[in-house]
Parts: C-alpha cells; sequence; structure tokens
C-alpha cells in the first residue's frame, strides 16, 4: 500500500494513475485494436497456417501494430517485469474467446530456453496460460513443448537453413488423440508455430489449434 501511494500504477500509454491491477485507463483501453476474430471461422491466420501445416482453428486478440497499443501491452509483459499483464490479456480474451462446446482438449504455450527464462525470470506465456485454464477449464501443460536452442531468432534461423531439417523444438512426453491449443503472444510468419505443430501432429492421432495475443497483419 504505502509503495502505491509512491509509486502508483499509470497507465502505459497516457500514464494517468489506474487501479494496480490494470494495464492501461479506460479511455486508453478504446484504442486497443482488437480483431474480433471467431476462432471456428476464416482468418488471416489461418489462411497463413494452411500454406505450412494441418490446423483446425485460429484465433488472435489484438491487432499487432508497430505504432499501436497492443505492441505497448504485451512489450511491458515481455521485457518490463510485467508478468501479471498475462492474467490481464487473458481476462480480455475470456470476454470475446468463445469454444462453445468444441473445446480443445490441452493449452501448450511456445516455450522459452531455460536459459532465456532465468535471464528474463518468467516465460510470458505461463501466467496467461493458466488463467485460460481455469476460465475454461481446459488442462494445460508448460512443459509439453521444449526448445532446444539458445540463441537469437535470426542466428536460428541461419542455423536452420545451414543445416536443413533441424527443428528448434520437440516434445518432451508422448501425446496422441489429443486437440492441442498451442499459445503464443505474436504471430507473424507462422514459421514457430508450424515447428511445434509437425511435431504434435507426427506425435500421433493429435489436431492442432493456434491462439496468440496478437497478430502481425
Amino acid at each position: 500500500m504505502i509503495l502505491d501511494l509512491f509509486f502508483p500504477n499509470r497507465c502505459i500509454h497516457c500514464s494517468r494513475i489506474i487501479d494496480a491491477k490494470l494495464l492501461v485507463c479506460s479511455l486508453c483501453f478504446e484504442h486497443i485494436h482488437f480483431t474480433h476474430f471467431d476462432y471456428f471461422g476464416e482468418n488471416i491466420i489461418k489462411e497463413k497456417c494452411r500454406l505450412l501445416f494441418p490446423v483446425e482453428n485460429t484465433y488472435a486478440l489484438m491487432k499487432f501494430e508497430q505504432d499501436g497499443l497492443s505492441r505497448k501491452v504485451i512489450h511491458e509483459l515481455k521485457y518490463k517485469s510485467r508478468e501479471n499483464a498475462g492474467r490481464t490479456i487473458a481476462e480480455w480474451t475470456s470476454e470475446r474467446l468463445i469454444f462453445s462446446d468444441q473445446k480443445p482438449d490441452l493449452l501448450a504455450p511456445v516455450p522459452l530456453h531455460p536459459k532465456k527464462q532465468r535471464e528474463r525470470g518468467y516465460n510470458q506465456l505461463h501466467l496467461f496460460t493458466e488463467t485460460l485454464s481455469r476460465f475454461y477449464d481446459i488442462p494445460f501443460d508448460h512443459e509439453l513443448v521444449q526448445r532446444n536452442h539458445y540463441s537469437k531468432a535470426q542466428a536460428l534461423k541461419d542455423k536452420e537453413h545451414r543445416l536443413g531439417t533441424v527443428n528448434p523444438f520437440s516434445l518432451s512426453k508422448p501425446v496422441s488423440g489429443k486437440h492441442v491449443l498451442l499459445i503464443d503472444d505474436v504471430f507473424t510468419t507462422g514459421n514457430t508455430a508450424s515447428s511445434i505443430a509437425w511435431e504434435i501432429l507426427n506425435a500421433g492421432d493429435n489436431k492442432v489449434s493456434i491462439l496468440v495475443m496478437a497478430a502481425d497483419l
């Protein structure tokens, strides 16, 4: 309480003082560009994924814009030690994403390499995933997918190009007969989703859907 008096939480966009649990004030919230995607319908993510792997359903909460508020939100989560932002983004998602009676069987976040997670102090997707798990009553597994290499994204891409078939991801355990909802923060090219999806699809009679906080459209 004393810290709140001297260091009040402020809106990440306009700097107004807001409740400690919030990221943006009510006025700035209106400037977040939500996608309004239909999880079961057609959207640009599904179109891109279909070119790379068999996908069931896809959903992005926000549009990822270079100068937009969604970028600031995710930047706070990933780089400003605002792990609790994951819970807030999950709450926004739960207000907009409806599974009806066709819920996936398992939630699986994209992993960080253990070294990267130690450096950051947390995986930015874990609290987001756990909050959605409780809301939708769907189990999650933070350990299902593991990242095999620690390197910068571009360096990893170059390494994969040189070695041809190296996949930076693998599964830590058998999984079969499951519809896995793969969770990530930002969807860009779809290469990360594809690398993990093929590991899941090749492991058994599985299906894969995609959920991201934001999509670079």
